[in-house]
């Protein structure tokens, strides 16, 4: 089957689709035939070789944590879920490899009606993640979050998800995508210097949490919040250093502290809170673009721009 991958750090260009022999099924999990994957912005710091020093990647490299499909192979101890059903979901995060014709899903849930194949397939990362931070940071009704970098893959759910939740959420991007926002329920606002000021006006009381999906401004975001404590960031790579939470789940160990990463357990609860809010037509997946298989590294330079206004999906 065909599955994408890298051999060495470097550029966009190293991304390539190989041959390689079919997954299958074990205890617990399920195997898909992909309609559609995620681009993981993390695998791009991998790629490049920014984390070298600190996590140490295996080659080849196998790359996917997300994936939607159908179901055509059943692991032992596996039910509720049969050959031929349409589910969502994700991978191992240590073995990966969504970005194939073929994936095993460690975690899944049925894929929503109202939403297409590249929407499935590029939900189930977000929705763990914006999850997994929201609970966190104990959001709830009432309260008032800002999300930085509101406009990105994971960033539009977060906005989705604490607004079902009952909060008010300011969100930043960059001008031109201002009206995208409002219509996920956020309030708008741009990043960068004076933010603090911004963000008085809509919330003149403060803002409760603080979820960074985008990095590079941590002390004023600690600043907004009054307590380095109520931020969580996904993407900033010197959050120890401001004595700010970074959660991840695909890092754990010593590779993880190294980068001030605690892996944290992974939300995959949130996947069922997907499917009930998307029957209600509460959440929807913006797509930014859509790829072959074989244009991987295209999604790969894409991606990297850190531009691109909600998920970029390959399609089988």
């Amino acid at each position: 089957m065909r599955a994408v991958q890298f051999s060495d750090y470097g550029p966009p260009s190293v991304v390539h689709v190989a041959e390689v022999a079919e997954p299958h099924a074990g205890a617990g999990e399920i195997r898909i035939a992909v309609r559609a994957s995620g681009i993981s912005a993390g695998e791009t710091y991998f790629r490049s070789g920014r984390l070298r020093d600190v996590v140490p990647t295996t080659f080849p490299y196998r790359t996917g944590v997300e994936a939607a499909g159908v179901v055509d192979e059943v692991g032992d101890g596996v039910t509720g879920v049969g050959v031929g059903d349409e589910v969502f979901g994700l991978t191992d995060l240590a073995t990966r490899g969504a970005n194939a014709d073929h994936a095993v899903l460690a975690a899944w849930a049925p894929k929503p009606a109202a939403w297409s194949w590249e929407e499935a397939g590029g939900a189930a990362g977000g929705v763990e993640t914006a999850t997994r931070v929201l609970d966190r940071l104990g959001v709830a009704a009432g309260h008032t979050v800002l999300v930085q970098g509101a406009a990105g893959g994971v960033g539009t759910i977060a906005v989705q998800l604490a607004v079902a939740r009952g909060a008010t959420v300011i969100g930043t991007a960059s001008e031109r995508n201002h009206d995208f926002l409002r219509s996920l329920g956020a309030e708008p606002t741009t990043y960068g210097p004076g933010l603090a000021g911004r963000v008085r006006a809509p919330a003149p009381e403060g803002v409760d949490a603080v979820f960074d999906c985008a990095g590079g401004a941590l002390p004023d975001l600690i600043a907004i919040a009054g307590d380095a404590a109520r931020v969580v960031t996904i993407a900033d790579f010197a959050a120890a250093a401001h004595g700010v939470h970074m959660s991840q789940t695909a890092l754990g160990g010593e590779s993880g502290a190294a980068i001030g990463a605690v892996a944290d357990p992974p939300a995959l609860h949130g996947l069922g809170i997907a499917v009930a809010l998307a029957g209600q037509g509460r959440l929807r997946v913006p797509v930014a673009a859509a790829f072959p298989l074989t244009e991987a590294a295209a999604a790969h330079e894409l991606s990297e721009t850190r531009h691109a206004r909600g998920k970029i999906v390959l399609v089988n």
